[in-house]
């Protein structure tokens, strides 16, 4: 139970997502529930990102997959691997449709990084 309080209270973190922004094309596909993801890159190529999802535990498990990966830059957002996942044991106390949506967010964010990483390049 303490970790499921621990991602709602992460939900509450998320900066709200302009409507604008939830668009189908900013679906993450494989989630149960709706989830949006807009990445940017700011001014000096660090990412931006921005979601929410019409879940509270999924808009908590975004927020905790966004928080090591915000203001970085692409190839390290590409090469994270979310080992804190496994170390916390989050995916054990999911059901296996959350745990599918959680592997989609995490695909999702670092293809966002390996993307941006390719067209920054010189």
């Amino acid at each position: 139970m303490d970790k499921y309080e621990f991602i709602i209270d992460m939900s509450k973190s998320l900066a709200p997502m302009p409507a604008e922004k939830k668009q189908d094309i900013n679906l993450i596909k494989g989630c149960q529930s709706q989830v949006w993801l807009d990445v940017q890159l700011d001014d000096k190529g660090l990412m931006l990102c921005h979601a929410d999802a019409d879940a509270i535990i999924t808009k908590g498990m975004i927020a905790l997959l966004l928080k090591p990966v915000q203001g970085q830059k692409p190839a390290d957002v590409a090469a994270c691997t979310y080992d804190f996942l496994t170390t916390i044991g989050l995916s054990q106390h999911l059901s296996p449709t959350r745990a599918n949506g959680l592997l989609s967010m995490v695909k999702q964010i670092r293809m966002y990084g390996i993307a941006m990483q390719a067209t920054s390049l010189p």
